[in-house]
């Protein structure tokens, strides 16, 4: 069985807070899938990367998520963007970790470098520039 379908028994639910979500450009990755909806995390902080946001576990006063189920492609589809690598996952550009969401244990994609010297995002979303 691979990584993403074992993940997939854990929970079907993913959850994503930047160009993944409805109407930015990376949303095309979540064909198929489920939109449950949106819900705030108060123990995760953004970071504004230019492009693309990271998310670490740090507090923040909520930052705006969007809730998917999905299958272990849509899945496996999603570590490929994500450069999330199952067998030495703090050596990929972020890392996934089931989260506790308004819809139940989503995965959430965490971002492994330091970003020191990046604009925090600690209530509502990132914006693409």
């Amino acid at each position: 069985m691979t990584a993403p379908a074992i993940a997939i028994t854990r929970t079907p639910l993913v959850a994503v807070y930047g160009t993944l979500k409805r109407g930015l450009r990376n949303h095309h990755w979540l064909d198929g899938a489920e939109f449950l909806g949106n819900d705030r995390l108060a123990d995760v902080t953004l970071y504004d990367l230019g492009p693309y946001p990271g998310a670490k576990l740090e507090p923040s006063r909520g930052v705006e998520i969007e809730v998917f189920e999905v299958d272990a492609r849509l899945l496996a589809d999603l570590d490929r963007l994500e450069d999330y690598r199952p067998r030495q996952p703090r050596l990929g550009l972020y890392d996934r970790a089931v989260h506790p969401t308004a819809f139940g244990p989503a995965w959430l994609y965490l971002y492994n470098p330091e970003v020191a010297g990046y604009e925090a995002i600690r209530q509502g979303g990132w914006r693409p520039g």
